[in-house]
């Protein structure tokens, strides 16, 4: 909440140059886009009916394409797990309060790195994606009011409350509607889902675990495949900037995690050196001509 107050940090936060953003954010979805192909060498059986139910949708009706897949999914894992599943679930959910105890050694230890952790790797890619997207997204009332839902959820256990990066590139997307003023309706029925479904979590979370993690993460892919497209497709489209582009993507793809930061940050970071290294580059060259006549002279 008091980050959302400081605007220096709010602009840095949504003036992230539109190549990297939107290498960073393929970098994000790209190994999520991979768990189909890994899905159907590991679970054949499995993954095979979830893709061809989304390639049937696709052609016939593309909007409800993922929607038919997460069907098919459930009721494939319903069927290979059996009634077990449904026997490990809680079907009334429970709200519990959680009486806060304030440490300042767990603040430091813990409070702040997971701080970092969710400004680099969910806000601000939540943010680039919004940009990414044609959405100019204002810093200060989504981190102060992100930040006061934290502190209500937090009574209850909750964890912190941020930008989703991944569902925010399925609803911003123009596979929810190419009208880019009417995708709210995708994230107010979203939202309404998410209610419905917060009642079945329960459920759910017996549903999830009775299946193979690949398998729930292949559906994921096929939700944001268009995602990827777009992103990789405005990554691209400057030819001065796709040296640093493609390293954003590179670094933000590999997963690797550097002082409890994960990739995202670092491909940002990585793309802005070789962005502001080779734009140095190219004004130097373009100058040197223009020196060479008035040294002859």
């Amino acid at each position: 909440m008091l980050c959302g107050l400081w605007p220096a940090l709010g602009r840095l936060m949504t003036s992230i140059p539109k190549p990297i953003a939107s290498a960073m954010l393929a970098g994000i979805l790209f190994p999520i886009c991979l768990a189909p192909v890994t899905a159907v060498f590991d679970h054949p059986l499995l993954a095979l009916p979830i893709i061809l139910a989304w390639l049937i949708m696709l052609r016939l009706a593309p909007r409800w394409a993922v929607p038919a897949a997460m069907l098919v999914a459930a009721v494939v894992i319903a069927v290979s797990a059996g009634g077990a599943w449904l026997q490990r679930a809680e079907l009334a959910p429970q709200l519990t309060f959680v009486a806060p105890v304030f440490d300042p050694a767990v603040i430091v230890s813990l409070g702040l790195p997971l701080f970092i952790v969710t400004m680099a790797g969910q806000n601000v890619p939540g943010f680039v994606v919004m940009a990414t997207f044609g959405y100019d997204t204002p810093a200060r009332p989504v981190l102060v009011g992100t930040g006061l839902a934290s502190i209500g959820g937090a009574f209850f256990g909750g964890h912190a409350i941020n930008l989703a990066a991944i569902t925010a590139a399925i609803m911003a997307s123009p596979e929810a509607d190419p009208d880019k003023s009417k995708r709210w309706i995708a994230t107010l029925s979203a939202g309404a889902l998410y209610l419905v479904l917060g009642l079945g979590a329960g459920v759910a979370t017996a549903l999830v675990a009775a299946s193979p993690p690949i398998l729930i993460i292949a559906v994921a892919g096929l939700a944001v495949v268009g995602a990827l497209v777009t992103s990789i497709s405005g990554a691209l489209e400057e030819p001065p900037h796709r040296i640093a582009a493609i390293a954003t993507f590179l670094v933000t793809a590999s997963g690797l995690t550097i002082a409890a930061i994960g990739s995202a940050f670092w491909g940002l970071v990585v793309g802005a050196i070789i962005m502001v290294w080779l734009g140095w580059r190219r004004r130097a060259d373009r100058e040197e001509p223009s020196a060479t006549p008035a040294r002859d002279a």
